[in-house]
């Protein structure tokens, strides 16, 4: 009996797994097979505006789906690469490209990471100096005699244990 179980529970996760894949790998028909290259490449391009860190040919979103499907229509109709590159960019932006042209509008997602790097830099370098600068405070006696007693008292309480 175990045996029949092991095989049922393995025939339901062949069959679950099958049904993920197909959620992302559409069975898409082109007219020849650089079409389909361009298809992809095109896909691997655009950036996924739900995950926002994967491409849209690697995303499962429902929303990546949605755009593969459009952009496969939009190739299907005759539309070249740039055509559906201004289509997608009128309509998300420039964020929709992992490689974002640089214009105004871009450089604080070209030059943003460099110029927080640079502020935090300034910061440490700044706290290093003042810390360098500051001299060691000096013990009083009255301190100098307050910790002359705690080690004493201290070493005189592990004798006393041993």
């Amino acid at each position: 009996m175990p045996a029949l179980i092991k095989s049922f529970l393995l025939s339901i996760l062949l069959l679950t797994s099958v049904a993920v894949d197909a959620f992302t790998l559409e069975e898409l028909t082109f007219d020849s097979p650089e079409q389909q290259t361009e298809f992809r490449e095109l896909i691997s391009e655009l950036r996924c505006l739900v995950c926002q860190n994967e491409s849209l040919a690697g995303s499962k979103a429902e929303l990546a789906q949605d755009l593969r499907n459009e952009v496969y229509k939009m190739m299907r109709a005759g539309q070249s690469q740039d055509e559906i590159l201004d289509f997608l960019i009128a309509r998300y932006g420039d964020f929709v490209l992992y490689d974002p042209p640089l214009k105004p509008s871009t450089y604080i997602l070209w030059f943003g990471p460099f110029v927080l790097i640079g502020i935090g830099a300034v910061f440490m370098v700044r706290a290093l100096l003042r810390k360098q600068s500051a001299p060691d405070a000096e013990l009083s006696d009255d301190d100098r005699l307050r910790l002359k007693d705690m080690l004493a008292d201290r070493d005189g309480k592990t004798d006393q244990s041993s």
